[in-house]
């Protein structure tokens, strides 16, 4: 199976439980919940997505007709003689459409540890190493297991009460950014007032933008 990237690029982490490490980002083209183009958002199952994810002519990315051909694309991001495994987030649009055992095994051979983050409405290859999922409103949610769930808020048809009975070993709220600041500011504190006193929950923010960082 050939491969379409999106784009790729190192930097931290910003959302989530890895919030703050230094991770290579593959961003896989497309995704099943909106085409990506606005014209066609207002139809889309998903709304509110904010990231360019339509063909491969971002930051390093391209097609990739083999496996390996990828992996060594993604090493040449990680720091020369860190010390470290390298850490690879999986992502998209929707990564799961693409990803294979395939590309999963030879990620593996090459020590990589791999996270996955996808809308739930896919299942994955075996032996992803953090698997997290954010499942979106009014789309099959087929993943109900994993290893973060992380809720973009508020979806008025996918209340937090609606997935808090999923097994998942941690819940994260993440605040819907929206284009108006003060919409954004508002459901900040929307999520804030939840997980007060939803203790289960915990708040994710996108300190990737607060930083200003990729």
């Amino acid at each position: 199976m050939s491969y379409s990237i999106k784009e790729v690029f190192y930097s931290l982490q910003g959302e989530g439980f890895h919030s703050g490490r230094p991770a290579i980002f593959c961003r896989f083209s497309k995704c099943n919940l909106w085409t990506g183009r606005e014209e066609d958002r207002a139809e889309a199952i998903c709304q509110f997505c904010d990231t360019d994810f339509i063909g491969t002519d971002g930051q390093n990315g391209g097609r990739f007709k083999e496996a390996e051909a990828l992996c060594q694309h993604l090493l040449d991001l990680w720091p020369v003689n860190s010390g470290q495994h390298p850490f690879v987030v999986l992502t998209g649009g929707e990564p799961l459409l693409q990803l294979d055992q395939i590309l999963v095994d030879t990620l593996h051979a090459h020590k990589f540890e791999i996270a996955v983050e996808t809308n739930a409405t896919k299942l994955p290859p075996e032996n992803i190493d953090w698997l997290c999922v954010s499942p979106k409103a009014n789309a099959p949610l087929i993943l109900d297991s994993g290893n973060e769930i992380k809720l973009v808020y508020p979806q008025p048809d996918l209340m937090p009460e609606k997935v808090a009975h999923l097994a998942f070993d941690y819940f994260y709220l993440q605040p819907m950014d929206d284009s108006n600041p003060a919409i954004s500011q508002q459901n900040i504190k929307e999520a804030v007032n939840y997980c007060l006193k939803h203790p289960k929950w915990q708040l994710s923010l996108q300190t990737h933008k607060l930083l200003g960082i990729d």
